[in-house]
Order: structure tokens, then C-alpha cells, then sequence
């Protein structure tokens, strides 16, 4: 379960990129994920999980599943601010890149838990995040009107907060409910690599 934590991320990105274009910065993305994945290997988790309530969505929310996508995506936007938007326009690629010294950390970190909730359903639901948000933030911007950002905001609010209650329900073991919501997470993912698929992109 090591190897697959190590491994999804980096063999996600190199199908992706096979029919994308990463813009650019990805020598960035490397870095910035390498720095990011050190001090937080330093640092430990910023929340106590407790057990099984509230604490534990928060906890998987940042700690875990959420906001380690979210961090790259943050950073990709201001990237284009100061580009003005002139290079090609994919968040996944550069996530991805930046979560792969993220992903190798984690691994050697939690092997010794040998959890398939870390070392598993914690790269599916990254690379789920990083697909889908880049894949909502698309539809919204290409031919931008003020509609599409009503409609699709809510989507890219709604996903990083399933993705963490996808970690509660396993980690819970509502495996039920878990595998429900892993589905829907990963439905976004599916629809970007279609459609990449579908226009070369």
C-alpha cells in the first residue's frame, strides 16, 4: 500500500498529461510541493482528530484530503495572475506535480500505520480533487459569464468538503456511505479525462 501512495499521483499525472498541456511551472510545482510536504513532515497535523465527530471531517479536511489539493490550486491562480492568464490554463497538472514529493512523504510517514485509508483512498481522493476542481474551473472560466460562476462555485465548495467526509465515513468504517461518496468525488475526474480525451486537452 506504500508503493500504490507513491506511485498513483506521479502515473496519474504522466496519463493526464498525455493528452494535456501543463502550462508551464511545473518546476515550481516540484519545488513548492517538496517544500510544502517538508515542513508539514516537521510540523505534524495541525488539528487533534479526537474520534469519530466534527473533529475528524475538519481533520481530514486539512490534515489529510482537502487542503494539500487545495494549496497548489491557490498557488496556481496567483501564478496566472502574474502571468495574466496568457499560458495555458490547467490546475490539475500543476496540483498533481505538486503533490507528488507530497505523496512520497506520506508514504514513508504512514507505512508504519499500513492503513489503506492513507496509503489508498487518501491519493484517489487527491488526485479526484485536483481533476474535478480543474475540471469546474474550466467550464466556468471558458467563455466566463456571470451564470457559470453561479452555478459552479457551489461545485468547487461542495467537493473538497465530500472528499473530507469520504476520509470520516471509511475512517468511521461506514463503508457505505464511503464508497457512495468516493463514487461522486471521482465522477468530476472522469468527466475532465473525457473531455481531455475528447479535445486533446
Amino acid at each position: 500500500m506504500s508503493i500504490f501512495c507513491l506511485l498513483w499521483v506521479p502515473l496519474f499525472y504522466l496519463f493526464r498529461r498525455s493528452f494535456t498541456m501543463d502550462g508551464g511551472s511545473g518546476v515550481w510545482a516540484l519545488i513548492l510541493g517538496s517544500i510544502t510536504a517538508i515542513v508539514q513532515f516537521f510540523l505534524g497535523y495541525f488539528v487533534n482528530p479526537g474520534g469519530f465527530g466534527h473533529s475528524r471531517v475538519i481533520f481530514g479536511f486539512i490534515d489529510i484530503v482537502s487542503v494539500p489539493v487545495l494549496i497548489p490550486v491557490f498557488v496556481y491562480f496567483i501564478i496566472l495572475l502574474f502571468k495574466r492568464f496568457s499560458a495555458q490554463i490547467d490546475f490539475a497538472n500543476f496540483a498533481l506535480l505538486w503533490l507528488i514529493p507530497v505523496g512520497a512523504l506520506k508514504a514513508l510517514s504512514w507505512s508504519s500505520t499500513n492503513d489503506p485509508i492513507l496509503l489508498v483512498m487518501t491519493p484517489l481522493l487527491w488526485t479526484a480533487l485536483a481533476s474535478g476542481i480543474s475540471y469546474f474551473i474550466s467550464l466556468m472560466i471558458n467563455n466566463f459569464k456571470w451564470y457559470k460562476a453561479v452555478f459552479f462555485i457551489p461545485f468547487l465548495l461542495i467537493l473538497p468538503a465530500a472528499a473530507a467526509v469520504t476520509y470520516w465515513a471509511f475512517f468511521s468504517q461506514q463503508e457505505e456511505i464511503g464508497f457512495a461518496l468516493l463514487v461522486l468525488t471521482n465522477i468530476p475526474l472522469l468527466l475532465s479525462v473525457i473531455s481531455g480525451i475528447r479535445h486533446g486537452r
